[in-house]
């Protein structure tokens, strides 16, 4: 067998993006022909937000982009536990930077004990069982 390269549309960055920066159409170009997939694939890295360095002229995986952090490190944000029908509420404080979905520690400033919670979209932080 001879190893030949792959032609195959791929997104890559036409500039080095910081990590925490939000990509936009500018920041991002298909490499090969483009077909409908890459299109798809392009436009849903719009507005998404880079987890680290993305630099020019290299492939965007999807592990390193995500949604843009509603929460950043160190930030005052509801802590929120709920479980069969009761619902504790407090305020927390963020020890990482997270967009929706993501798991971070946060701190309850009540009792100073760490917890680990998902980030919804709205910046609420609700208690992992």
């Amino acid at each position: 067998m001879i190893a030949a390269p792959v032609a195959a549309e791929t997104v890559v960055a036409t500039r080095t993006i910081p990590a925490q920066t939000v990509i936009s159409a500018d920041d991002i170009r298909i490499v090969g022909d483009p077909t409908g997939e890459a299109l798809q694939e392009a436009q849903n890295m719009i507005g998404m937000e880079a987890r680290v360095a993305l630099f020019a002229n290299r492939p965007i995986q999807s592990g390193n982009i995500g949604p843009p952090a509603v929460v950043e490190r160190n930030e005052i944000i509801p802590l929120l536990f709920e479980r069969n029908g009761l619902t504790i509420s407090t305020d927390g404080r963020a020890l990482g930077r997270a967009g929706p979905g993501d798991i971070i520690r946060v701190m309850n400033l009540g009792s100073r004990t760490t917890v680990t919670a998902r980030i919804s979209s709205d910046g609420v932080a609700y208690v992992q069982r």
